[in-house]
This record gives C-alpha cells, structure tokens and sequence, in this order.
C-alpha cells in the first residue's frame, strides 16, 4: 500500500459545506504519482509511458474541510499491459471514498500498448491487494 495524508483546502468544498465530488478524482491521480515512477522515473512527459483508460470512484460517506485525509493506494489486478490502480480516501477512520483506475502501459510513438517488465511486476506485487 501506499499511503499518503493531505489536508483539504476550503476552495475544494461545495455548496453544502462537504469536499465536492470532482476533487476525489484529482486527490486519486496526484496518489497515484508513486506508480507513475515505475514506468517514468523523473515523471517527464516527453517520456511518458502510461494512458488513463478507465476511472471510477464511489462515495461512501462525506468528506469534510478541517480534518485530513488518508489516500491509501493499492494494486488491484495486474495484466500484460494493463493494471488496476484501487485506491480509497479516509477521514476520521472512515472509508469515504473509493476508486479504480484502469492504466495502460503505452508507447505513444507506436501508438500501441507495451507490456509490462519483470521489474514493475514486482514493484505492483508489493502493492496488491485482493478485492
């Protein structure tokens, strides 16, 4: 797993006083830099090797301005190519949030997928978890 804490900043709060919808998806892919490094060590985007094919989040309770948040980063299903990035936000020992994003190892030059190395795999062993 890898963990990471942030604090929610007043300008991510709605109407209503709770953390808007739209900001769990962007405190899941900036959680996400970690495995973004296996594939593109100094993250340079002329060098990127990764595409975003899929993404979902699910809403659990509410998230609350003033309290920090846990993001908790997992590897959920490893393919050829292809990975599950499952992750989950908690606040006051509470699961609020979770989602999966389905990543894709890609040369964008060959516009094509690539597979995965041996290292990575075991880098994302060290991750996973069974859902």
């Amino acid at each position: 797993m890898i963990n990471e804490s942030i604090k929610p900043r007043f300008c991510e709060t709605d109407g209503l006083g709770h953390i808007n919808n739209t900001v769990v998806a962007q405190w899941f892919e900036g959680a996400r830099d970690p495995v973004f490094e296996w594939f593109t060590p100094d993250l340079s985007l002329s060098n990127w090797k990764l595409i975003l094919a899929k993404t979902t989040v699910e809403f659990h309770a509410e998230l609350q301005y003033g309290a920090k948040v846990e993001l908790k980063t997992f590897i959920s299903r490893i393919g050829n190519s292809s990975f599950d990035v499952y992750q989950e936000a908690w606040q006051a020992d509470k699961k609020c949030a979770s989602g999966t994003a389905v990543m894709v190892h890609f040369d964008h030059q060959a516009k094509k997928s690539q597979k995965i190395s041996a290292t990575t795999i075991e880098c994302m062993k060290a991750h996973f978890i069974e859902l």
